[in-house]
Order: structure tokens, then sequence, then C-alpha cells
């Protein structure tokens, strides 16, 4: 794990150039495709989603066994603030850092997007630039508290491109679907404030948490 810290500590800026190519495809893309019919991509959309679901599933199986494990035998406290998933559980680590750079490709949602000439909302890239930075900077600190949002977000997204896939494969899963995949998105982000304001008051009171 330390060769792939010592990577990102050497290279996590470049996530600025590819958030940069990013914004420059997304308006670039929108500006080029304004006169031009969309392409249908159905089938290279199927191929996607299948393949970032299946490995959201792969990513939860192999996070969430370390997670309960730590939060049951050695309680909230050491989920947030120890980074033992990276630096002793080898299984876990690995894991977490497809994780981290999964956030590069998963860029490519945007794509589909663009060139399909669907609505392209704020929330939706200014997500995916946040969560690739985010994601990029904290591996360099091996920031304990992303044990919990690894975890959460493989499971989100294990549901969340399933029904994409479901969705690009021609079946239409019922809407209530759609609405707890939101909900969950939702209720993670909560989470995961509400986890970084408890680390934060731990700092404060000068107890040791392996967080910035």
């Amino acid at each position: 794990h330390q060769k792939t810290r010592t990577w990102m500590q050497d290279n996590w800026t470049l996530g600025f150039y590819y958030v940069g190519a990013y914004m420059i495809f997304i308006f670039g893309g929108q500006y080029m495709m304004q006169n031009r019919p969309k392409f249908e991509l159905r089938g290279i959309l199927c191929l996607w989603n299948t393949l970032l679901a299946t490995f959201s599933i792969m990513g939860a199986c192999r996070t969430v066994p370390e997670f309960l494990h730590t939060l049951t035998h050695y309680g909230l406290y050491h989920s947030v603030c120890v980074p033992s998933f990276i630096e002793q559980d080898k299984v876990s680590g690995f894991w977490t850092w497809m994780f981290v750079l999964s956030k590069l490709p998963e860029l490519g949602d945007t794509v589909f997007i663009v060139l399909r000439k669907q609505p392209l909302i704020f929330l939706h890239w200014y997500h995916h630039i946040t969560v690739l930075l985010y994601s990029w900077f904290s591996y360099t600190e091996y920031t304990a508290s992303a044990r919990w949002f690894i975890v959460m977000n493989y499971c989100v997204h294990s549901i969340m491109y399933s029904y994409f896939a479901l969705r690009a494969w021609g079946y239409g899963p019922p809407r209530q679907v759609a609405m707890v995949i939101t909900s969950l998105q939702l209720l993670q982000m909560v989470i995961g404030c509400g986890i970084n304001l408890w680390a934060h008051q731990l700092l404060q009171k000068g107890i040791e948490c392996h967080v910035t």
C-alpha cells in the first residue's frame, strides 16, 4: 500500500488536468452537438453500465465485511479514526485503491449524456469533479473516515448502475426503484457529513483521529 500512496502523493494533482479536460469536453461537446443529431450508443451504454455495476458489486462485497468487522469488534471510533482498512487489510486496501482510481473513468458517465443530448444538471458534473479530487487527495493522507464513504458509495453504486444497466437493456424497473436510489444517495451524504462533524469534534477535543 505504500507504493500506491507514494504514487498518489506524487500524482494526485493530475486530477486537476483531467478535470480541466472534462470541463472542456462538457461545454465544448454541448456546443458541438447543438445542431447535430444525437448519438444512440445503446449497445455501448449497456456494456458501460453493466461493467460499472459489476465493479461496484465486487467492491461492496470486498469492503463491507471489513467495515462490519471493524464496527462490531472495535467500535465507531476505530471505524472513523483508524485507517486499518488500508494499512492492515490487503483485500480492503486493494479495493480502496480501485475505488479511488475508478473516479476517473466514472467521468465517462457524462460523455453519454452529452453525446445523447440529454439534460446535464450542474449537480452531476460538480459531483464528479469534487469526488475525484477529494478521493485522490484523501488517499495521500490515508483519511481514516474514508472507510465510511467507500463502503457507502460502493453499495449505492451497486444498485444505481444495476438500475441504469437494466434501463439500457430495455427493462423498465418501477419508478419506486429510482426514488429509493435517490434517497440512498442523499442518505450517504447526510451520514458522511455526520461522520466528518464527529471527527472534527474529536480533533477539537484533542483526541487522536487520522483525519486532517
